[in-house]
């Protein structure tokens, strides 16, 4: 290529985004939104929910919620808030494989990058006419201190405003915290009035449906929890020594039981 305007317009082209691949939003059990586009996901690692112990009451709270969504019904929008690791990604990961049991053409997880939330209206624009339903995840939210903008467009998704989300999607966002964004008590010291700014916080939880929450286990959850992850797999182990596994953790709960089962099939020579 001698002529310089060519290799200019060459160089300028290559600095050009091309189109993106059309997404088909009905081939596959669940996709990644990355803020321009969509990767689909084959298959969602998750556990059987019969697994998910010590959670009984919000897993069939979910579970239910879920279903009916794939059914077309009407559903809500989830928050699922609480107790790290004490399965709620993992809930709403296994609720899904549970409603795609026997069509799984009625339902797809749709997962947003950590990034991506801004884009949320134009990931509604696309999954608005698809003869799909759909649960958008939004895992571990949470916003930054003094951010007003990222919690006002949420609730405006949920509902009211003209970019809500569409009828055959529901969100389901988990969070550390009820309110997702920080508190403090400095909070209560509006001088005008001292209720303001909490319930502007608490409006955006008020705008789920379901808001569920999760606790720390008890040791006999616990112990159920291993037993449910390990007793499958073969694995043979003590309770003392999957007790003595927590105190090194410094935590009880689904995570810690799951990270102690991957110790018991390494020790063993086996792979997960």
């Amino acid at each position: 290529m001698s002529d310089p305007l060519e290799r200019i317009a060459a160089a300028l082209e290559a600095l050009v985004p091309g189109q993106a691949e059309p997404i088909d939003w009905a081939s596959a059990p669940a996709y990644v939104w990355t803020g321009l586009t969509a990767r689909p996901v084959e298959r969602i690692e998750a556990p059987a929910l019969d697994q998910l112990k010590g959670i009984e009451r919000q897993k069939q709270a979910v579970a239910q919620n879920v279903a009916r969504l794939a059914a077309g019904a009407a559903a809500h929008d989830m928050l699922l808030w609480g107790a790290r690791g004490m399965g709620k990604s993992a809930l709403v990961r296994a609720a899904t494989v549970a409603a795609q049991a026997g069509d799984a053409s009625r339902l797809a997880l749709v997962q947003v990058a950590a990034d991506a939330l801004p884009s949320l209206p134009a990931l509604f624009a696309r999954l608005r006419s698809e003869p799909r339903a759909f649960l958008v995840y939004l895992d571990d939210l949470g916003f930054a201190e003094g951010d007003t903008v990222g919690p006002r467009h949420l609730r405006s998704w949920l509902e009211g405003g003209v970019e809500a989300r569409p009828a055959n999607v529901r969100l389901a966002v988990t969070s550390n915290r009820r309110a997702i964004v920080p508190r403090h008590l400095s909070e209560q010291d509006d001088p005008v009035n001292p209720r303001d700014a909490l319930d502007d916080l608490q409006a955006l939880a008020d705008r789920f449906g379901l808001s569920i929450g999760f606790h720390a286990a008890s040791q006999d959850d616990y112990l159920a929890i291993v037993a449910a992850y390990a007793d499958p797999l073969g694995l043979s182990w003590e309770p003392g020594d999957a007790l003595e596994w927590t105190k090194r953790r410094g935590a009880r709960s689904g995570r810690t039981a799951w990270q102690y089962v991957t110790e018991l099939a390494g020790r063993a020579g086996r792979e997960l």
